[in-house]
């Protein structure tokens, strides 16, 4: 029965041990993200009082969100196009809004490469030292 105790008493230790870091109880709750907190700007009376309020609910307009002001602050907004860029975009014309909508359409034309370009593609990678290359017959 001496033997058995220390047994007993280390078993009965690590399941209460082992208990501690259940899925639930006191110590895992949700807590707020104190990443997510942005400082609100302060008051300002506005010096025109002909002004309409605001929405309820809408943001405000002076400010953006904490990731806008991240981004603003790390690249400075966007950056004007050289006269390079602007003559390729002008010399290239502009895409149309919904140009990404329209790619995925079911009703889209496409162009059929043939079965050549569909085994180039779906070839396995490798090094190319047993490749071979196959003739059709005319």
């Amino acid at each position: 029965m001496r033997k058995f105790a220390p047994l007993i008493l280390l078993a009965g230790a690590s399941a209460m041990l082992a208990a501690c870091g259940g899925g639930g109880g006191v110590f895992n709750r949700a807590r707020p993200d104190e990443f997510a907190v942005q400082r609100q700007a302060p008051l300002v009376v506005p010096p025109d009082f002909t002004l309409t309020p605001p929405a309820p609910g809408a943001p405000r307009p002076s400010e953006g969100t904490a990731s806008e002001q991240a981004l603003d602050a790390l690249f400075g907004g966007p950056a004007p196009r050289s006269r390079v860029e602007a003559s390729v975009i002008d010399r290239a014309g502009g895409a149309a809004p919904s140009i990404r909508s329209q790619v995925g359409d079911t009703g889209t034309n496409t162009v059929a490469k043939g079965r050549t370009t569909r085994d180039i593609i779906a070839a396995p990678e490798g090094d190319g030292q047993s490749a071979s290359t196959v003739i059709p017959s005319a």
